[in-house]
């Protein structure tokens, strides 16, 4: 959807119109202009000619029913991921992308492999939630959660990433409260920074993976830039600034950053009132595989033993090539052959 084009179509219209429509789109869930009654024919026919709400998708489903990830191709023909978790208790996260592909390449990462294609704007951000939203809709549930966790780096499309949180938290709208959504960064200092000064409680997320700047050099280039040290005073910065807790994810990767050395380095990173980690078994991609769960359990008790919050994220979507960047890898590599039935 694009969302400059839908503002300057409706310029001429009634200040009321943009509140209708805004509810036909994030409350109706509309998928069609000809759904939106309310309106004026004249003015509906112009909108299904020049502005297009369908939503180019499809989607596989777990075994489990706990996840659904959908690949969703642009008017230009790139393609992202985005996924739906269903955890225990009923919350309800949607994972989405904010770049077709990612400049980073780091090693662990399927969509680092596709290379940077380019950022996605506020409207393709938010057709992916509404992708979902018009799915659950059909089951009478709703979105609870949103994360930038996806393909891409947040910091890098700082913009449009604010503009489409601002779209989707607006009470007019979509409605979600700002405190349910989280931006997922590997470390960009400027984007940390920025984000501190924002009058929103959006929460932030680290993406780690390692203790001490050699290894993660290794798995993550743009450390060499944005060295541990670095990041963790715009870290310290941010939670000065904002008193909310952050979280870091942690990637367990077998024999590469799981070891008892590794947890105890980590312990003397994390100890600060504010911080907390998120341990999460690896969606193996080739050269990697996930830490084994005697040894995931093993690293989990060191942290909190030690005092370090400790949360471990449940493993969505190994049946499904759940980690990002495969599904668009498959395509990018095989010509558009995958199988996405539902």
């Amino acid at each position: 959807m694009n969302i400059d084009k839908l503002n300057s179509l409706l310029s001429d219209q009634p200040t009321y119109r943009f509140k209708q429509i805004k509810q036909l789109i994030f409350r109706d869930l509309i998928d069609d202009w000809s759904q939106a009654t309310v309106l004026p024919l004249s003015l509906r026919e112009e909108l299904n000619k020049e502005i297009s709400l369908r939503i180019n998708g499809q989607s596989v489903s777990s075994k489990d029913g706990d996840s659904t990830k959908s690949l969703i191709t642009f008017e230009d023909g790139l393609k992202i991921e985005t996924v739906l978790m269903i955890h225990a208790g009923g919350r309800r996260t949607v994972c989405v992308s904010c770049q077709v592909g990612c400049p980073f390449g780091c090693a662990f990462c399927a969509t680092g492999k596709i290379g940077f294609k380019r950022n996605l704007t506020p409207g393709e951000i938010i057709d992916q939630v509404l992708f979902f939203a018009r799915l659950l809709k059909k089951k009478k549930k709703k979105i609870t959660n949103i994360v930038f966790m996806g393909m891409g780096e947040p910091m890098l499309n700082y913009e449009n990433v604010l503009e489409a949180i601002k779209i989707l938290n607006d009470k007019d709208g979509f409605n979600l409260g700002i405190r349910h959504f989280s931006i997922s960064t590997v470390g960009i200092v400027e984007g940390i920074r920025r984000l501190a000064e924002e009058p929103l409680q959006i929460n932030l997320a680290i993406s780690l993976h390692a203790p001490n700047n050699r290894l993660r050099t290794e798995l993550i280039k743009v450390n060499e830039k944005y060295p541990i040290e670095n990041m963790l005073r715009a870290v310290d910065y941010y939670t000065l600034k904002t008193n909310r807790k952050v979280m870091f994810e942690y990637v367990l990767i077998k024999d590469i950053n799981d070891s008892d050395e590794c947890a105890h380095e980590l312990v003397r990173l994390m100890k600060k009132p504010l911080y907390f980690v998120n341990l999460i078994p690896y969606n193996p991609t080739g050269n990697f595989q996930s830490s084994l769960p005697e040894r995931i359990k093993t690293f989990k008790d060191i942290l909190m033993k030690s005092g370090v919050m400790t949360t471990q994220r449940y493993r969505f979507g190994d049946d499904i090539v759940g980690a990002c960047g495969q599904l668009a890898g498959g395509v990018e590599h095989s010509n558009n052959q995958i199988d996405l039935s539902h």
